[in-house]
């Protein structure tokens, strides 16, 4: 398992290499997707549910 220092590490190289090669929206979509993907690898890991959140 990866530490969430290289996760970083990792996130921010993509990020850097889509904003140098892509310009300002491939930066924009690489940022949004990896959003989306932390956000259902946390679900499925269970660390966040989103039932609690829809109860409000």
């Amino acid at each position: 398992m990866m530490k969430a220092a290289t996760t970083g590490l990792a996130a921010g190289m993509a990020l850097g290499f889509a904003g140098y090669f892509g310009g300002f929206w491939a930066f924009l979509l690489v940022l949004v997707l990896g959003a989306a993907g932390l956000i259902v690898g946390l679900v499925m890991q269970g660390d966040l549910d989103l039932r609690t959140r829809r109860q409000r």
